[in-house]
């Protein structure tokens, strides 16, 4: 038995190496949209389709105490508090969607504050953009730059999204210029991160950092299924963990912005009172309806009560 299974596990590592090697392809499943160079696996080919859809968003404008940026993740580290108005520059990314309209993607923290917008193409060229719309509580705006020669992404289908799935993350962190990583997606509706106030994230490993904020989150059919927005847990020695919102999230976001200016969700109202004693009386009841709002389950675990 000792035996097979280690006859198995060389198997196994025989096979990686194999596929590190390019002799062999990785599953005949997942077709890798890789070109063999000196016998060395390059996924150079998917992102010369992508690179030059991913922008730089830059912005200038004048800020108090509001949130006009966000450097990574965390309570504490998404606002600036400024005792006084100032001057202010941050840049981002985005990702352009509708080459004909230029249109573009981004997240709406990018350009909080902003009074001047410069969109820089992957190509070098700038184009000042203007803003369409936002969502705050989604973190999700769209902007809009007049230009030629334009590459928009395609979309995809952010719902049918798996666990496991290769992604990379494109954008121009820390201003050096357009950067990617990679990873896989590790989790899908994470919805108790606690940075927006609407939320629906794909988490994932792909390192996403300073400035890679709104730009693309794409499968290996280099196609957009998310917009970076944060990261957690960063060290020196660790990129933390990803989250980018769901493009389907936020087309659905966009679709409204671009329709109303606005995001239009349902809202449903509801106000308690205590009724007055004699309603009380007349209805029979024990006592105010109002109280109380937490109560003990029969094993004295707290839970809300119904409404």
């Amino acid at each position: 038995m000792a035996t097979r299974i280690t006859n198995r596990l060389l198997g196994a590592v025989a096979l990686g190496l194999a596929i590190a090697a390019g002799n062999i392809a990785a599953n005949a499943s997942i077709q890798l949209p890789t070109e063999q160079m000196s016998n060395v696996p390059s996924l150079a080919p998917l992102l010369n389709q992508i690179k030059a859809a991913v922008v730089t968003v830059s912005i200038t404008g004048r800020a108090g105490r509001e949130k006009i940026s966000r450097q990574g993740l965390g309570r504490a580290a998404n606002t600036r508090d400024l005792s006084t108005e100032r001057q202010v520059k941050a840049s981002g990314s985005g990702v352009i969607i509708d080459a004909e309209k230029g249109l573009i993607f981004t997240n709406s923290h990018v350009i909080n504050g902003a009074d001047d917008i410069i969109v820089t193409l992957a190509d070098g060229r700038e184009a000042p953009a203007t803003r369409v719309g936002s969502d705050p509580g989604a973190d999700v705006a769209v902007i809009r730059v007049q230009a030629e020669n334009l590459t928009a992404l395609t979309i995809g289908d952010s719902d049918r999204l798996e666990v496991g799935d290769f992604v990379l993350a494109i954008g121009n962190p820390y201003r050096i210029g357009q950067t990617v990583t990679s990873g896989i997606i590790s989790g899908l509706h994470r919805t108790n991160v606690g940075i927006e106030k609407y939320e629906d994230f794909i988490q994932t490993d792909a390192a996403i950092y300073p400035g890679n904020s709104g730009g693309a989150l794409v499968n290996l059919r280099s196609e957009l299924i998310g917009i970076n927005t944060a990261f957690i847990g960063a060290t020196s020695t660790n990129p933390g963990m990803g989250f980018a919102i769901p493009i389907n999230m936020v087309r659905l976001i966009a679709d409204q912005l671009l329709k109303y200016d606005e995001v239009r969700r349902a809202r449903l109202g509801l106000a308690l009172d205590d009724p007055a004693p004699a309603l009380t009386r007349d209805l029979r009841l024990s006592g105010p309806v109002t109280a109380p709002l937490i109560a003990k389950s029969k094993k004295g675990h707290p839970r809300r009560a119904p409404a």
